[in-house]
């Protein structure tokens, strides 16, 4: 499953992210493998969608979170 795909209120952990031309920057966000992630919500046309990860949060395109395989927590 993907970030995108992820419900909102969702907690999950991220397993790999794909390559794209913002990997590294994703990386440097904190982004990385073993992070857990919470969706806190979406803008009203669902682009861009909020997440919360470690003390800050972050919005993401969902393009770009269509490259971030994640899992389900719990």
């Amino acid at each position: 499953m993907t970030l995108k795909s992820a419900e909102l209120g969702e907690i999950v952990r991220i397993d790999s992210v794909g390559e794209s031309s913002l990997k590294q920057r994703l990386l440097t966000m904190g982004l990385i493998p073993g992070t857990r992630v919470e969706i806190l919500r979406s803008a009203p046309l669902g682009d861009p969608i909020a997440v919360r990860l470690r003390a800050y949060n972050l919005a993401l395109r969902k393009d770009d979170a269509e490259k971030i395989e994640v899992s389900k927590v719990g």
